[in-house]
């Protein structure tokens, strides 16, 4: 009996230490090339549907989830979605410029989740989980800007916060929060490509 209840306790110990390590390890494809790259972050809700969504576009070389904003250094999930580390949840979008301009990432960005929520994303409520850009420059904000006055005229009143990146450094999520969807085969819960740009 005693030799059944070793061998659980050690399968559950890997499991935990496998699936809900803390450890922030980022896996990279080796099939990628990251070379002539940019990236760009973007917040819209649980980085799981946003950052699959954004995998699924051409130019994007990678994605990963991930926290940003906030006041704490080297978060961990379980810090950020108490609310008190100022962190949303973000993902950090690699992609070739001369295959997708910023402006189509940000269009997208606005596509597959509602800018109009202010209080998180769907089910998800609270501070992690709103609409954010962070810009790293005059250009990107100034694209932003005027994405978010397009809305305007369509009728929907984005609640989305523009943030300069500026001493906002990107922390990857832990490991078992990236390539969500795609190693799960789950679809998101509060993510659709909803088209609104011509």
């Amino acid at each position: 009996m005693n030799k059944y209840i070793i061998i659980i306790a050690v399968g559950l110990l890997a499991f935990i230490s496998t699936n809900f390590s803390k450890e922030v390890v980022v896996p990279q494809n080796k099939n990628i090339d990251y070379t002539n790259t940019k990236k760009a972050h973007f917040a819209g809700g649980c980085f799981w549907g946003v950052e699959h969504l954004f995998e699924k576009q051409a130019g994007v070389k990678d994605v990963i989830s991930g926290y940003m904003g906030g006041h704490k250094e080297n978060p961990d999930y379980y810090g950020v979605i108490k609310g008190d580390t100022g962190h949303v949840e973000t993902v950090e979008v690699i992609y070739n410029p001369s295959e997708i301009s910023y402006e189509k990432l940000a269009k997208l960005f606005f596509e597959i989740h509602d800018s109009t929520q202010e209080d998180g994303q769907g089910p998800d409520i609270g501070s992690q989980y709103l609409s954010v850009v962070f810009y790293k420059n005059k250009e990107e904000k100034i694209i932003t800007e005027n994405l978010i006055k397009i809305l305007k005229t369509k009728g929907i009143n984005a609640a989305t916060t523009l943030k300069s990146k500026e001493n906002k450094p990107f922390y990857a999520a832990e490991a078992y929060h990236q390539n969500y969807y795609l190693r799960t085969g789950k679809t998101p819960y509060c993510h659709v490509y909803k088209k609104i740009f011509d």
